[in-house]
């Protein structure tokens, strides 16, 4: 019976021989998870604000409702109320937009930011990383030639 060759050893021995810089690695997920919590915290900032406008906008909203369902001593004042509300709905609505356009305005600044910051310090440490595998690669590859 054939008997099937064993690669653990060949891998072991071809890992020793380039070793992984695994201060690099963890340099690398600590810069991203720094990354993803201020991106994070953007979003989350941009989201309490927006949800911040919805509220009060509803409250405005149901408050100026609470007028037009009020009963009216003439037929006219309810067209008049309603007019009225049809109004103040449509100032407010263009009030609210122009705050969440500001807002998104103002993530989407963030966000390029810290994405251009990111990708500076991800480069350097990507080349000081290469720098130092192909120092160590070279010198691997030196050693095991002298074998």
């Amino acid at each position: 019976m054939a008997k099937t060759q064993d690669f653990t050893a060949i891998m072991k021995d071809m890992m020793g021989a380039f070793p992984v810089d695994t201060k690099a690695v963890e340099d690398a997920f600590k810069t991203q998870a720094a990354l993803n919590e201020k991106l994070t915290s953007a979003a989350l900032s941009a989201a309490e604000k927006s949800s911040e406008i919805s509220s009060k906008w509803t409250k405005d909203t149901l408050a100026k409702l609470s007028d037009v369902s009020k009963v009216k001593d003439e037929p006219a004042d309810y067209a008049k109320a309603l007019s009225d509300f049809a109004s103040a709905a449509a100032e407010t609505a263009a009030e609210n937009m122009a705050a969440f356009a500001e807002i998104a305005k103002k993530l989407q600044t963030e966000t390029v930011e810290l994405l251009m910051a990111a990708g500076k310090d991800i480069t350097e440490e990507a080349s000081a990383a290469v720098q130092k595998a192909a120092k160590d690669a070279t010198a691997a590859a030196k050693k095991a030639a002298a074998k």
